[in-house]
């Protein structure tokens, strides 16, 4: 054994440099064939991982997914993930009869490695860029909610965690067939995506894309021509994140669509906000396609802008109009609760009644031209109370909360002035809607209120508990005279309903109404003339025809009726003057649209030439007939003539009418302790 100077041994240093030199060469060569290894497998990109990559994405999405291998395919990993292949196929789930999810030809891929380690971490996958020749997309969404595009994390089967739809940064492809079926929505769409040239490319041109597509929403034929624009730039970041112009020409059913906007955050529950213009034959045809309970209307069309933030759509309508009719409004829809809502604020200057009246079946008249009622506001034969079902299925679809303040309601008819304003609070919660707080303004007067009808059952319940004061009927009803002759009847108008019914149809309610109505004249008068025509006096109504009508005070006027199973009874209707007092007596059937009315005319002076006998109003609302009492008119006549034949002067005799004041007078005053009695019931309370 050899020392060094000292007595050191150098043997065992020698021999322990030698194997670590020999170990660092290894090494060396080893590091060498790795980097010569991964530099050939990134120039020729690793076409033997193709399987193993496949397999890698099968178990991590929980799907079958397919590489096409071969000279086309390559992979690299050095700075990020880029994958090319001449195919990429990720199967349908097991519940779809769907060919695939996706099918994509010509496929670049290119993801980062921290968006790869993020994901890893739980985030969304982002994936930088993603360029194919040709995409075919066939998405799915159950009934339950479950949809194609959601991926399961973990393979296991006891449980499998969906994967959200990835964050694409860059997306570009020649085609795009999209076939789109979403059973919550009713909705199913068909149709290519395809980018636009652009005649006059630069390097930061936006993307233009058009789809055309056709295809079915809630049974409602929906064609679709859409134009977008990306201003997407690399230095923008994510695709998602940047803007997208939005032109948008629908279809939908009847309604008809124009939309130009923006929208971003597409992937995830995409923002909207722009301005639309929408027109149809009526409101239904917007509401029935997309779920949205509106009433059957006269065509409209309206322009305004939205706003969309994930399930909450805020709408301003800048004018609505619906016939005749011109509205405005802001409202908001939140479609993400159980049960949607539809909030807001209902205004404009005008509403037609006729606009609206498909909605009860009643005619509408627009341009001067009487439109015929659609087939689902039918009426029976010889009936005019409109017998169209409710569709009480809609009001449980949705809920809304609406204030309604309104300019003017036109109601439908010449001979009444409009109410101006209207205002009211509508509410719909559950399948019951309301009208309440409502306060109508129209000839000076007031009417208020409210109306209500629960819909959560098969039959319909309805009620309304309205009251008006100081209506003044010379302006509120549009009494056409000669020039200088007074009004047929003048004064204020007060009093109150109070009503239930109930029924599938407007005239099956009307059928069953039971309650009480009840209203009185204040410094009144009425048409002599009317009077004493009312009453057959020949002798007074030719004397008025020759000398002019006066108007003739009321002293009081009281109309007290009741309703049971249909069917309005007079308690009272009395009109007080002092030269006659009228009555009327009998009942009018809601349920078979029945007259039998009794008018008695009962005269306080002299009249020398008179038929007075009562009047009678039968038939029906269709078809009323107004004729007199024969037999005691018959009585007159035939006493005129036998007296007549003895002189002829004394055929005037049965004629003549002294008047019944006893009878009269008990009418006033029996008028007057009603009005009384009334006074002192409000002043009670």
């Amino acid at each position: 054994m050899q020392t060094a100077p000292g007595g050191s041994a150098v043997g065992p240093r020698r021999r322990f440099a030698s194997w670590a030199s020999r170990l660092a060469l290894v090494a060396s060569l080893a590091l060498l064939a790795v980097l010569s290894g991964v530099a050939l497998g990134e120039f020729f990109g690793w076409p033997f991982l193709a399987a193993p990559l496949q397999d890698l994405l099968t178990n991590r999405l929980g799907r079958r997914v397919q590489l096409a291998g071969g000279p086309t395919f390559s992979v690299r990993f050095v700075g990020r993930v880029r994958l090319q292949a001449a195919q990429v196929e990720i199967a349908a789930p097991d519940w779809s009869a769907a060919p695939h999810l996706l099918l994509a030809r010509d496929v670049e891929l290119e993801l980062r490695w921290a968006d790869l380690w993020q994901a890893r971490r739980g985030q969304r996958l982002r994936i930088h860029r993603l360029h194919a020749s040709a995409l075919d997309a066939h998405l799915e969404r159950r009934a339950d909610g479950q949809a194609s595009w959601s991926f399961a994390a973990d393979a296991a089967p006891v449980r499998r965690v969906p994967l959200p739809l990835p964050v694409i940064g860059s997306l570009q492809t020649g085609t795009l067939q999209l076939h789109y079926h979403d059973l919550p929505l009713a909705l199913k769409v068909q149709g290519q995506l395809s980018r636009v040239a652009d005649p006059t490319p630069a390097a930061a041109a936006p993307a233009a894309w058009q789809l055309q597509a056709t295809g079915s929403l809630r049974q409602f034929p929906l064609q679709i021509d859409l134009r977008a624009t990306s201003q997407w730039t690399p230095a923008a970041g994510d695709l998602a994140a940047a803007p997208i112009g939005l032109t948008v020409k629908a279809s939908v059913g009847r309604a008809r669509l124009e939309f130009n906007g923006s929208v971003v955050d597409l992937p995830h529950d995409a923002g909207l906000a722009g301005r639309f213009s929408l027109q149809g034959p009526s409101l239904a045809a917007v509401g029935d396609p997309v779920g949205v309970t509106l009433p059957t209307t006269a065509a409209f069309r309206s322009r305004g802008a939205l706003v969309k933030q994930g399930s909450t759509w805020n709408v301003r309508v800048d004018d609505a109009t619906i016939g005749a009719s011109h509205l405005n409004g802001a409202f908001v829809y939140e479609a993400g609760r159980s049960s949607p809502l539809l909030s807001g604020r209902l205004g404009g200057s005008r509403l037609s009644l006729s606009d609206l009246g498909p909605v009860v079946g009643t005619t509408a008249v627009v341009a001067g031209v009487v439109a015929q009622p659609t087939a689902s506001a039918t009426r029976r034969p010889g009936r005019v109370l409109p017998d169209r079902r409710f569709d009480l299925a809609a009001l449980r679809a949705m809920d809304a909360n609406v204030l309604i303040d309104i300019g003017s309601v036109d109601l439908n008819t010449t001979r009444l002035e409009p109410l101006r304003p209207l205002r009211g609070h509508l509410q719909l919660t559950g399948g019951v809607l309301s009208l309440s707080a409502l306060d109508a303004r129209s000839a000076q007067g007031q009417l208020t209120g409210q109306v209500g009808l629960d819909g959560r059952s098969a039959i319909a319940l309805w009620n309304a508990d309205l009251r008006w004061q100081g209506l003044r009927l010379e302006d509120w009803i549009h009494q056409a005279r000669a020039q200088g002759a007074p009004p047929w009847v003048s004064g204020r108008l007060s009093g109150r309903a109070s009503v239930r019914g109930q029924g599938r149809s407007t005239a099956e309610i009307l059928a069953s109404l039971k309650g009480d109505a009840r209203t009185e004249l204040h410094g009144g008068a009425v048409s002599h003339l009317a009077i004493e025509a009312a009453g057959l006096d020949l002798a007074e109504t030719l004397g008025r025809m020759i000398t002019g009508d006066a108007a003739l005070q009321v002293t009081c006027a009281v109309a007290d009726l009741v309703a049971d199973r249909g069917v309005w009874r007079t308690r009272v209707v009395v009109l007080d003057s002092a030269d006659s007092t009228v009555w009327i007596e009998g009942s009018l059937s809601l349920a078979s649209e029945a007259l039998d009315l009794r008018v008695v005319v009962s005269p306080k002076d002299l009249s020398p030439l008179t038929l007075r006998t009562p009047l009678r109003v039968r038939g029906s609302l269709a078809q009323p007939v107004v004729s007199i009492d024969k037999s005691r008119l018959g009585r007159k006549l035939a006493a005129a003539i036998l007296l007549g034949l003895l002189n002829p002067l004394a055929a005037l005799i049965p004629l003549v009418d002294s008047g019944d004041v006893t009878a009269a007078g008990r009418g006033g005053a029996d008028c007057r302790s009603l009005m009384q009695a009334r006074v002192a019931r409000r002043v009670a309370r």
